[in-house]
């Protein structure tokens, strides 16, 4: 496989024993296709195997992380198909939150939906100051099964229920006094703050990090993906969320005098 992910979008890049996975889709404002989403898994695993790489940061281009899945389910010319019989395998967050190496999530911008979970996963979330977030995914009528066990964990329940139930936008002081991240900084120190966020983990002991990562992901409990997975195969909810979507139209659950 070597260092390529497998899609365009995404360049892995070394710095010493830190590999970065760069997320670059500017004309589609880094939406994620199903070759970006198992790309992110590959750099994952590519700095897990490599004995010359200590540690991964994430980051996206321009003012724009990852605003989750590509809603038109459009690609790009030139990525990999994904592997035979990987299907609901392509998903990286699980990757992500228990991989050996350090993760840390340098976030640039915009960040929603999948791309905040990527951040969430991560071992560290860095953000700029300029960066948002936003949990849409009640919106496209998808009940989220990694987000109704994750974001409890890091915020509780009633703020969870906030950023669920109403799905709206908050900014990275926000972000970082409800526990969704850990860190913001100023915009033109991102790079240097990920850098050191992971210089920081790497000084603790390998064995001892992975123990306790462990049983800090204990907390996250049951993920019901057997729901998340009927409800997307067999109710009609994200189908006519994606619709709206694309057709820039209230969905037909919404009353109409309140559109």
């Amino acid at each position: 496989m070597g260092d390529d992910l497998g899609t365009p979008c995404l360049r892995f890049e070394r710095q010493g024993s830190i590999g970065w996975c760069v997320i670059d889709r500017p004309e589609a404002r880094n939406a994620l296709t199903p070759a970006m989403y198992f790309g992110i898994k590959r750099a994952v695993q590519l700095v897990n195997a490599d004995p010359n790489l200590a540690a991964l940061i994430i980051t996206g281009t321009g003012d724009v992380f990852a605003p989750g899945g590509d809603l038109g389910g459009r690609s790009e010319p030139g990525e990999q198909p994904i592997p035979p019989g990987v299907a609901q395998d392509i998903l990286p967050f699980l990757t992500i939150r228990d991989s050996r190496a350090p993760v840390v999530a340098a976030v640039n911008g915009i960040c929603q939906a999948g791309g905040l979970l990527i951040a969430m996963l991560s071992d560290i979330a860095v953000a700029s100051d300029r960066a948002t977030f936003r949990v849409p995914e009640l919106l496209r009528g998808i009940p989220d099964a990694t987000y109704a066990a994750v974001l409890p964990a890091h915020v509780g329940i009633a703020a969870a229920r906030d950023l669920l139930l109403s799905a709206r936008a908050f900014d990275a002081a926000e972000a970082q006094r409800l526990g969704v991240i850990s860190r913001v900084v100023p915009h033109d120190e991102l790079r240097d703050a990920a850098v050191a966020a992971v210089r920081q983990i790497l000084r603790t002991a390998p064995e001892a990090r992975t123990h306790v990562k462990r049983m800090l992901n204990e907390r996250y409990g049951f993920i019901d993906y057997q729901t998340m997975f009927n409800a997307l195969e067999h109710s009609d909810e994200p189908r006519e969320g994606m619709r709206a979507f694309m057709e820039k139209r209230p969905p037909r659950w919404v009353p109409p005098d309140l559109t």
